[in-house]
């Protein structure tokens, strides 16, 4: 491990500016499971470190619904968000996401805006968010701006010059995810694919919502450079007594956007192809139950 400077701002607009002096030097301690290990096999040099847990703007509840939105700020954990009863109650993909990340140790650190700011494509959290309609809420030096995470989320092995993986400039950092409260007649489900029980990465991630208006949206990753969000407003998928083939026939479309790539070590292209229908149709299953229930 080398030698960093580390800072403790008390502010928003101190941390955005230590962030922005820094440029790419720094980076950011909010849970810290990613930066941790990098900081110890020297896959992550920072000149800086700058740690968010005392900034006041993220004191108090970490997790709050307001306006008909939940709101999880920088420092919400995977164990709040797993434990919290209004998530469970109106968010369960996400809670079910959650869940799965990492360790109990792992979860009690791991933070939702962290999952997705590294930009990996095997974020647990990220299918959910996709389905939930999240909104990343961004600060800098510019001020403050809004995107869905469809657009936050950049992906890996992209051409041209700009390697970004998220989409955050010099000085920005995410200060809350926000997601709607959804409707009455809203369902949605997660489930993953993993070589062995316990703290392994997944090879899939996937997650399926239904809504009263028969709209269906699948959406996955570990299976190319990013998540993907894919729409079906043909009703079928929502039919519970649509026949399988029809469903699957339309499934297949909605999962063609995936590319796995032939050099990961948890599973080839071929077995990741294969199974993505499965659990495609596993989740839908679920997704149909949940809402069939809340209807009753």
């Amino acid at each position: 491990m080398r030698r960093f400077a580390y800072e403790r701002p008390a502010s928003l607009a101190e941390a955005s500016s230590l962030l922005a002096q820094a440029g790419e030097g720094a980076r950011i301690l909010a849970g810290g499971t990613d930066l941790v290990v990098g900081l110890r096999d020297d896959t992550i040099q920072p000149e800086i470190v700058v740690d968010l847990k005392w900034v006041e703007e993220f004191q108090g509840q970490t997790i709050d619904v307001r306006n008909g939105h939940f709101i999880f700020n920088a420092l919400a954990t995977m164990t709040q968000i797993e434990h919290d009863v209004r998530v469970l109650g109106q968010l369960p993909a996400l809670a079910e996401a959650a869940r799965v990340v990492g360790s109990v140790q792992i979860r009690n650190r791991a933070t939702l805006a962290g999952n997705i700011c590294n930009g990996s494509p095997a974020a647990d959290t990220a299918p959910p968010q996709l389905l939930y309609g999240a909104v990343v809420v961004v600060a800098g030096p510019d001020g403050e701006r809004r995107q869905t995470v469809d657009e936050f989320m950049l992906g890996a092995r992209r051409p041209g010059p700009d390697k970004r993986k998220v989409d955050l400039r010099p000085g920005e950092l995410v200060t809350a995810i926000e997601m709607p409260v959804p409707a009455a007649d809203f369902s949605a489900a997660y489930t993953r694919l993993v070589r062995r029980k316990g703290t392994d990465l997944a090879s899939i991630t996937l997650g399926v919502s239904v809504d009263g208006g028969g709209v269906t949206q699948v959406a996955y990753g570990s299976v190319g450079p990013r998540a993907f969000l894919a729409r079906d407003e043909s009703g079928v998928l929502a039919d519970p007594t649509a026949g399988r083939e029809a469903r699957a026939a339309i499934l297949d479309e909605l999962l063609s956007q995936a590319t796995p790539s032939p050099r990961s070590i948890r599973a080839g292209p071929d077995s990741r192809l294969a199974m993505l229908p499965v659990l495609a149709m596993r989740a839908l299953d679920s997704a149909l139950e949940r809402r069939s229930g809340s209807a009753a």
